[in-house]
């Protein structure tokens, strides 16, 4: 009998599954031509988070430009729009629109319940442990 090959194993379980999870989170923007990112930066806009395009490449950890490519469709798509700061002119704030406010409610509404409904498919208990592990894997090897 064969000795397991764990790496084969590892490559199995990508191929037929791991590799999908980024569309299977993202398929709910689609319909509103967002992507996951996207979503994100406009999700913490509803939260009340005044945000200026450097805040935001300085939360997600990536230059300006790559924000500001975001950002352009998000303005594009009347989901935000920029304002200036009154006291510093300089500065521009992103702000939801009301159709950006109600595109992020209904995705906020839909993503609590596919989310919790795969906890609910796999257990609190193994959803745990797959968060610890996915957390374990950032910080110590992707970081």
């Amino acid at each position: 009998m064969a000795d397991r090959d764990l790496l084969d194993e590892y490559i199995d379980v990508y191929m037929t599954g791991f590799k999908y999870v980024g569309d299977l989170v993202s398929e709910p923007m689609k319909q509103y031509k967002l992507s996951f990112e996207q979503f994100l930066i406009m999700r913490d806009l509803n939260r009340g988070s005044k945000l200026s395009i450097s805040d935001v490449a300085k939360t997600r950890g990536v230059t300006r430009a790559a924000i500001s490519r975001q950002i352009k469709t998000l303005l594009e798509n009347d989901y935000i729009v920029q304002e200036r700061d009154p006291v510093d002119r300089r500065r521009l704030y992103l702000r939801l629109t009301t159709t950006g406010e109600r595109v992020t409610t209904e995705l906020n509404s839909v993503i609590h319940q596919r989310f919790y409904g795969w906890v609910s498919q796999i257990g609190t208990a193994d959803a745990d442990d797959l968060l610890r592990i996915m957390r374990r894997v950032a910080t110590e090897i992707i970081r």
